[in-house]
């Protein structure tokens, strides 16, 4: 199981991603208008494709910027669920702009392989342009660590988005200066065509991840993360746990399951067990767990899977208790093949034994 991140306070969270897409937004707009000026310098359609992608990177980050803002507000009666979702939106978003670069790029950029042009100044703009790039990379790494530490999805987006703007810059880089030390000045189209195939790729991803997140795709290492808290703090009283789902919006962790009890627990104990298990969740996602529990009473074909005792109702001795992971958790209810099947690994006891 993916070990967390260490844990940040929402408020800290909110504060790092604000600070974090505010400087990508004026660092962004600072860069665009440099490479437009190396462009004018230089009059290359491969720096011209780096400096089309720069006006992408800028309105991309501007709706970062809203969807890192919305996301931050709390459920209300309009949305229960929150407003994390807008995050799927502003990635899926971003991707598609990158796409609509790339297109523009290969545009621009086909025709100066079968008609290339002296390039000016192309000295001085290839050394403006690494500085540019290593700037650019600077604030592309920053950003993707403080999208990962927040869990901010708007924020890795951008970040990525920032440096696919780096890996084009590399390419103009590579390229222009093969041009300038052979002449071949048609690599200067060559270059630009590379780069859009290379974002192109990066743009059809981001959009893939987004579709994921709007259409709750399951997330296998949450799954498997809310296992594994399940059965650090398993009691005896749980005996099962079948049809778990969860996934993330923004800051919240939605999760729902049906834990199999004892079939004559009473109704309060079931209650202070269901508000004990919601406790455990949201100390581990600092107060932003949404938890809905459905209790199941036992059947007969449970006893060799429980280790509750007494019973008064047992009928068969405890043959071996499941290991809950991820794929066991969320399958449906177990029956009577799968109640007496051993799971490989498990050593039949847990730690209330």
């Amino acid at each position: 199981m993916e070990a967390l991140s260490p844990p940040i306070a929402v408020s800290q969270r909110q504060r790092a991603r604000l600070v974090a897409i505010l400087v990508s937004v004026f660092v962004s707009l600072l860069l665009m208008v440099a490479k437009f000026y190396i462009y004018w310098l230089t009059n290359s359609a491969a720096i011209l494709s780096d400096a089309l992608e720069s006006i992408v990177n800028v309105v991309a980050s501007s709706f970062a910027l809203v969807s890192v803002v919305l996301a931050a507000k709390s459920p209300d009666p309009s949305h229960p669920y929150g407003h994390g979702k807008i995050e799927y939106f502003s990635a899926g978003f971003e991707g598609a702009l990158i796409v609509l670069a790339a297109l523009g790029i290969f545009y621009e950029a086909v025709p100066r392989v079968f008609a290339p042009r002296v390039l000016p100044h192309l000295e001085v703009g290839l050394l403006l342009l690494l500085a540019v790039s290593l700037l650019n990379l600077a604030l592309g790494v920053a950003v993707v660590q403080v999208g990962r530490r927040t869990r901010s999805l708007a924020l890795v987006a951008d970040g990525k988005h920032i440096l696919t703007d780096v890996y084009t810059s590399a390419g103009v880089l590579g390229g222009l200066a093969l041009a300038l030390w052979t002449g071949w000045y048609w690599l200067d189209g060559l270059a630009a065509v590379l780069v859009a195939l290379n974002i192109l790729y990066t743009g059809a991803q981001l959009m893939k991840e987004s579709s994921a997140g709007i259409m709750d795709a399951s997330d296998p290492k949450l799954l498997e993360e809310i296992a594994g808290i399940l059965q650090e703090h398993r009691k005896d009283l749980w005996i099962d746990i079948h049809r778990l789902r969860a996934r993330r919006s923004g800051d919240w962790v939605f999760i729902d399951f049906h834990l199999l009890v004892p079939k004559d627990l009473p109704l309060e104990e079931g209650h202070r067990q269901v508000k004990e298990l919601e406790g455990i969740f949201n100390a581990r996602y600092q107060g932003m767990a949404d938890v809905l529990i459905h209790l199941d009473p036992c059947e007969q074909v449970e006893c060799p899977i429980c280790g509750f005792r007494p019973c008064s109702h047992r009928k068969a001795e405890t043959k071996e208790q499941k290991l809950w992971r991820g794929e066991t958790v969320t399958a449906e209810a177990p029956g009577k093949d799968e109640a007496l099947t051993p799971v490989p690994g498990d050593t039949g006891k847990n730690k209330n034994d």
